[in-house]
């Protein structure tokens, strides 16, 4: 009598696990989500602040961040945060460290972790124009 519970309970259980597994992927958790390119950078930080207008941008080469600077001068810190990416305004450059050609960039936010982006040749200068930044 033990034997057909048990294989009701393996069953149910199965059962469960494909149905958390679909709805894994049907909410896109666990992807690995990296900008494709300028395009969709630029969107990202106008959706982010109202009134925000990209001027320039320098993306990471593995699309996991992306530095932009609207037309007013603002530097915002674009991050994979999770399963999406999260804006920030950067106010100083106190949390930025050039190593060649990377950056790593915080903001001081306990939950908004520093992330090194790889930028290349642009790197360099990207660093010297964030010291116009107050500290």
């Amino acid at each position: 009598m033990a034997v057909p519970f048990l294989a009701i309970q393996l069953g149910a259980s199965v059962g469960l696990i494909l149905a958390v597994t679909w709805l894994a992927h049907k909410l896109a958790l666990g992807n690995d989500v990296r900008l494709r390119d300028d395009a969709e950078a630029r969107a990202l930080a106008e959706a982010a602040i109202c009134g925000f207008h990209p001027r320039e941008l320098a993306l990471d080469r593995a699309g996991i961040a992306a530095l932009v600077r609207g037309a007013d001068g603002r530097v915002m810190l674009l991050r994979r945060h999770g399963a999406q990416f999260a804006a920030r305004l950067l106010d100083s450059h106190a949390d930025t460290r050039l190593d060649r050609n990377f950056l790593t960039m915080g903001t001081g936010e306990r939950f908004y972790a520093p992330v090194t982006l790889d930028l290349g040749d642009q790197a360099q200068v990207w660093a010297a124009s964030l010291r116009r930044l107050a500290n």
